[in-house]
């Protein structure tokens, strides 16, 4: 079985990886994203599946725009692959890219299809409260995450599961149900089936501003979040501490407890050393905190840094 395989970050390399250890399956090419700066020198850096690519010594393609691209499809139809797979490619692929493949073109996506399509899923779940998520191998269509599905496997969401540890979970189930899928599939045992409109939902980009804690929510509400966006964007919070000056405050790790300081909402206060702040139905405990351009610090010595946050507004 000749695949071409489309993925970009970290996330996809154990699909790919599954893909070129299977003894009936030849991983004939790799699109991934263009190089890219990163860090604050500016290094061009490139992408984790192209860098596994090069190691497997597989042709690797990195087009600007499968859209304007006048190569990239004469190439791609010259590999005469069986199935393109998709895994967090990250652009989004026309209709002249998906019609190459013989047996179609297939993509994997972190959540129970069709709920939560869509660039964030994982974060979305945990944010929403899900107490299931999973992964779903579907065919791509013009849609987003819209084609039909061929298998799914189920993922519980612990009650303190953050972003990083579903993601590990994901990356665990999920390549061995792609391998299986594509032969189930092309061996014409598996039989596509719609979704299901009526209850699908649909995920967005994060932006830095999500992360902003809005302190007249529950403790459930700050909690999910927290740990849904506990890679990025990562919750905060801004004080004003004085005229003029305001500190973008990085909270790192929070926690409920089972009492009240009985302050007004969004007022931090010290307590034998601890920093506290109350929302809608409870108080929080921050345990660790970063100022901006500043190191991640535990609270306690933070409070030594900066005693005049006690009852400080925190908006």
């Amino acid at each position: 079985m000749k695949i071409v395989f489309f993925g970009t970050p970290a996330f996809s390399v154990p699909f790919l990886l599954e893909l070129i250890r299977n003894p009936e399956i030849e991983v004939v090419g790799v699109v991934t994203q263009p190089d890219k700066p990163a860090g604050r020198g500016g290094d061009i850096v490139s992408t984790p599946t192209k860098l596994l690519a090069h190691e497997a010594l597989i042709p690797v393609f990195q087009p600007s725009s499968l859209k304007t691209d006048q190569h990239i499809g004469k190439i791609l139809k010259n590999l005469d692959a069986d199935f393109f797979v998709v895994v967090a490619y990250g652009k989004i692929i026309p209709k002249t890219i998906l019609d190459i493949p013989k047996l179609g073109c297939i993509n994997v996506h972190p959540s129970l299809l069709p709920r939560h399509r869509g660039p964030s899923p994982m974060q979305w779940a945990i944010a929403q409260g899900d107490v299931t998520t999973g992964v779903t191998i579907m065919l791509l269509d013009e849609g987003m995450d819209t084609g039909p599905l061929l298998a799914s496997e189920h993922v519980t969401i612990d009650a303190d599961e953050i972003y990083e540890t579903l993601v590990a979970k994901v990356r665990t189930i999920g390549p061995q149900l792609l391998t299986s899928t594509l032969k189930r599939f092309a061996a014409g045992e598996i039989m596509a089936i719609k979704q299901d409109e009526s209850k699908a939902t649909l995920t967005r980009l994060l932006e830095k501003e999500d992360g902003h804690v809005d302190w007249s929510q529950t403790m459930e509400q700050i909690d999910r979040k927290h740990r849904a966006y506990h890679e990025w964007p990562g919750t905060w919070m801004f004080w004003e501490r004085k005229q003029d000056v305001c500190i973008r405050l990085k909270i790192n790790a929070l926690r409920p407890v089972d009492f009240h300081v009985d302050v007004p909402r969004g007022v931090a206060t010290i307590k034998e050393s601890r920093l506290f702040v109350d929302c809608k139905d409870g108080t929080l405990e921050i345990l660790e905190i970063q100022p901006e351009g500043k190191p991640n610090m535990k609270a306690s010595a933070f409070i030594q840094g900066y005693p005049d946050i006690d009852r400080a507004m925190m908006r």
